[in-house]
C-alpha cells in the first residue's frame, strides 16, 4: 500500500466517522485514566456502567484513595480482573497525590510508572487527554492494520511503529480513534461488514466481500 492509498483511506474514514473520540465517559484526565485502566479486557459499555456511580461518588484521586480496595471493589466487581485493577487504581491514586499533585502526568515514562498502566494505556492518555500523536494498538487496530494492509506486523509494537511512520501527518491525532471505531462497528473480527465499508476498494483483505456500489 502506498502513501496515496493511505491518505485516501484516512480521508474516507474521517468523512464516515465525524467524531473520532473515545466512547469512555469521563470528566477529567484522572477519570479518563481510571476508565482506561478498567477497560483492559473489558468493553467500554461495562466500564461506563461501572464508572457512572463510581465517578459520582468518588470523582478524584483523593476520594477514590479514601475508598480503599475494599470500598472500590463493589463499584467494579462486574469488570474482569477487578481485584487486580482495584489494587492498581488505589496505588495509582496514592502516587498521583504524593508525586504529581493529583494530576495525571503527560510523559510516557511517568505514565508507565503508574500501576496498571502499560504502553497501550499510556498511548491512550497521551492521545486522548493531551492530543499527542500516539496510537494505542488494541485488538481492533491490530486486526485492521494487518487486514487492510495499512501496517502489517506480527506484534502490536511493530504495527504501532509502522502506523506512526506511514500515517499521513494530518491524521496522526485522529488515527487512533478512526481505526478503533471502524474496527468496532464495521471491520469486525468474525463478520466484517464489507458491504458497508467506505474503504473496501482500497482494502487488501483477500477475503473481503466484493460488492458493487
Amino acid at each position: 500500500m502506498n502513501a496515496s492509498q493511505r491518505l485516501q483511506i484516512f480521508s474516507l474514514l474521517s468523512r464516515e466517522i465525524t467524531e473520532p473520540k473515545t466512547e469512555l465517559k469521563y470528566r477529567s484526565h484522572f477519570q479518563l485514566l481510571i476508565a482506561v485502566i478498567l477497560s483492559a479486557q473489558a468493553t467500554d459499555i461495562s466500564v461506563n456502567r461501572a464508572t457512572r456511580p463510581l465517578f459520582r461518588d468518588a470523582p478524584n484521586p483523593e476520594t477514590i484513595r479514601d475508598l480503599g480496595v475494599e470500598g472500590l471493589t463493589p463499584y467494579i466487581r462486574a469488570i474482569g480482573l477487578f481485584n487486580t485493577k482495584a489494587k492498581n487504581i488505589i496505588s495509582t491514586c496514592n502516587i498521583l497525590i504524593e508525586k504529581y499533585q493529583s494530576r495525571v502526568p503527560r510523559t510516557r515514562a511517568a505514565l508507565e510508572g503508574l500501576p496498571g498502566v502499560g504502553r497501550k494505556t499510556a498511548n491512550v492518555i497521551l492521545n486522548t487527554a493531551f492530543g499527542e500523536p500516539a496510537i494505542a494498538v488494541d485488538t481492533h487496530i491490530f486486526r485492521i492494520s494487518n487486514r487492510t494492509g495499512l501496517a502489517r506486523g506480527k506484534t502490536v509494537l511493530a504495527v504501532e511503529k509502522q502506523l506512526l511512520k506511514t500515517t499521513p501527518e494530518n491524521f496522526l491525532i485522529d488515527a487512533h480513534h478512526l481505526l478503533i471505531l471502524h474496527g468496532r462497528y464495521t471491520c469486525k473480527a468474525r463478520a466484517p461488514l464489507c458491504q458497508n465499508c467506505v474503504i473496501k476498494k482500497l482494502c487488501e483483505f483477500p477475503g473481503k466481500t466484493e460488492l458493487s456500489g
